[in-house]
C-alpha cells in the first residue's frame, strides 16, 4: 500500500517539476552549439588576411585556398565524406538510413568580396557544418543523406553553383575573375577540372531540397526586431543604358533658352526614376548607378550622357511595369529638354527566383517552435539558391546583420543570431527529414 502511495505521489510531483537549467518545453529541442559557431567565425576569418590587416579571401587567392583546406578538414573531424567537384565546389556528405531517398543539401559560400566582411555566406557554411557536429553529438541518423554544400566563388558571379546547374558556359569559363585569372584557371587553383565541368551538373529532382541560411545584407530585420527572415525569393534584375542624347555647345556663349543639355535631361530622369519607384507600392528598388558625360569639360554644355540603370524586384511584371512608366516619362523629358532618351536593354538579365511556399511555410513553423519571430521578405542580393532554384525546391532564412552592414569590414551578426538561424535550419532539416 506504501508503495502505491508513493508511486502515486512522484506522478503528481512530476507533474510540477521544472524542467533541469529552466528550461520550457520548447528549450527540449535538438539545440545547436552556439558558442562554436562563433569561434569557427574567428578562426576562418584569419585566412586571407592581407598586409594591411584587412580581410581578402577572394575566390581563387592564397586566402580561399587556406581557408578551404581549413573548412575541408572540419567536415572531416565531423565524419563526412569530402569531395571536390569539378567546378570546385566542396561537398560533405553523411548517410542516412534510407539509401534510395534524394539528398537534403544545404551550405553557402565562403570567398568574400575584396576588404569584405566575416559572416556573408559564412554564417550560413559554418551553420550547416554545426548541424552536422549536433547530429553526431546526439546520435541522430536521419533518414535522407545530407550533403553540405560550398560554393565556389559566389562572390565571382555565383560560379559554383552556375556549374552545378548547368549554367556556366565554356565560353563563361574564358572570362575573367577579380584575380585576373580566367574561371577556367581559377577553379583548377582550387582542385577543379574546367575540362570535366560538365560531369557536375545536376538534374531536375536529384535533391529534395536545398537550404541556405545567411545574413540579411540589410537593415530590416534589426530596425524591426525581428528574429529570423523568411525569405519569399531572390528578385530578378534586370539593367539598362539609357543614352540621352543633346548638342554639346560652348557654356559661356549660348544662352539657358537654347541649350539641349544632355547632363540636365539625365538628371530629371534620375529623379523620376526615384519618384515611380517611391509612388509605386511594392517592395521593389530602381537605381541609376552609373553616369558617363560627354564631352565632360568645364566650359561645354554636355552633348551626351549614359546611365547605367537597374530595376530589382520578385516579380518580372512588376520589373516591366515600372521600366514602362520611365520610359514614358523619358519621352515626356526629352520633349521639354529638346533631347532625345534611348534605352539598351543589356544582356544580363536575371529571372526572379521563387522560394518554395511547403518549406516557407516549414521554416516558419520552426521558427515559431523555437519561440523565434518571423517576418516573411525577399532577397534583394543574389545567392546560389537562385541557380539552385532550377534543379531543386529552395529555401532560405535570413538572420539580422547589425546596422544592415554587409559586404563590409564592419559586418557583424551577433551570436544569439546566427545560433537562432541555425537552430531554425536544424529544425527545418528534422522536419523534411520525416517527409
Amino acid at each position: 500500500m506504501k508503495t502505491k502511495k508513493l508511486v502515486i505521489l512522484t506522478v503528481i510531483l512530476g507533474c510540477f517539476m521544472i524542467p533541469a537549467h529552466g528550461q520550457s518545453k520548447k528549450d527540449e529541442k535538438l539545440r545547436v552549439n552556439q558558442e562554436r559557431i562563433e569561434s569557427r567565425i574567428f578562426e576562418l576569418a584569419e585566412f586571407g588576411i592581407d598586409e594591411n590587416g584587412k580581410g581578402y579571401r577572394v575566390a581563387f587567392t592564397k586566402g580561399d585556398f587556406e581557408g578551404r583546406a581549413w573548412f575541408i578538414a572540419q567536415m572531416k573531424k565531423a565524419g563526412l565524406e569530402v569531395t571536390i567537384d569539378f567546378a570546385g565546389n566542396i561537398i560533405g556528405k553523411r548517410k542516412g538510413k534510407n539509401p534510395t531517398l534524394k539528398p537534403i543539401a544545404f551550405g553557402s559560400h565562403i570567398d568574400m568580396v575584396p576588404d569584405g566582411g566575416n559572416y556573408d555566406g559564412c554564417v550560413g557554411s559554418i551553420s550547416a557544418l554545426e548541424i552536422m557536429e549536433t547530429l553526431n553529438e546526439n546520435n541522430i541518423v536521419t533518414n535522407h543523406p545530407l550533403e553540405v554544400i560550398i560554393f565556389s566563388n559566389e562572390e565571382g558571379g555565383t560560379i559554383g553553383s552556375m556549374a552545378m546547374v548547368g549554367h556556366l558556359s565554356k565560353e563563361g569559363l574564358q572570362e575573367k575573375s577579380q584575380m585576373g585569372l580566367t574561371y577556367s584557371e581559377g577553379i583548377k587553383v582550387i582542385g577543379g577540372n574546367p575540362d570535366a565541368i560538365s560531369n557536375v551538373i545536376l538534374k531536375k529532382g536529384d535533391l529534395k531540397a536545398f537550404l541556405e541560411l545567411h545574413i540579411e545584407q540589410g537593415g530590416i530585420l534589426e530596425q524591426e526586431n525581428i528574429e529570423i527572415g523568411i525569405v519569399e525569393g531572390i528578385v530578378g534584375i534586370v539593367q539598362y543604358d539609357v543614352t540621352v542624347e543633346g548638342a554639346a555647345n560652348h557654356a559661356g556663349t549660348t544662352p539657358m533658352k537654347l541649350r539641349k543639355d544632355a547632363l540636365l535631361a539625365a538628371s530629371k530622369f534620375i529623379i523620376e526614376v526615384n519618384a515611380i519607384a517611391l509612388k509605386t507600392e511594392g517592395n521593389h528598388v530602381a537605381t541609376v548607378g552609373k553616369i558617363e558625360v560627354m564631352p565632360g569639360a568645364y566650359n561645354v554644355i554636355p552633348g551626351k550622357v549614359i546611365l547605367g540603370l537597374e530595376i530589382r524586384d520578385l516579380s518580372f511584371e512588376k520589373i516591366e511595369l515600372l521600366f514602362a512608366e520611365m520610359e514614358k516619362q523619358a519621352a515626356t523629358i526629352a520633349t521639354e529638354t529638346k533631347t532625345t532618351i534611348s534605352f539598351e536593354n543589356r544582356d544580363n538579365t536575371i529571372k526572379p527566383a521563387l522560394t518554395n511556399r511547403t518549406l516557407q511555410q516549414t521554416i516558419e513553423k520552426s521558427a515559431k517552435d523555437l519561440g523565434l519571430s518571423t517576418k516573411y521578405m525577399q532577397s534583394g542580393a543574389g545567392h546560389d539558391s537562385q541557380e539552385m532554384s532550377l534543379i531543386a525546391p529552395i529555401g532560405m532564412i535570413f538572420v539580422p546583420s547589425v546596422g544592415g552592414i554587409s559586404h563590409s569590414p564592419k559586418e557583424f551578426t551577433k551570436s544569439i543570431d546566427m545560433a537562432n538561424g541555425a537552430n531554425v535550419l536544424l529544425q527545418t532539416i528534422l522536419q523534411l527529414d520525416k517527409e
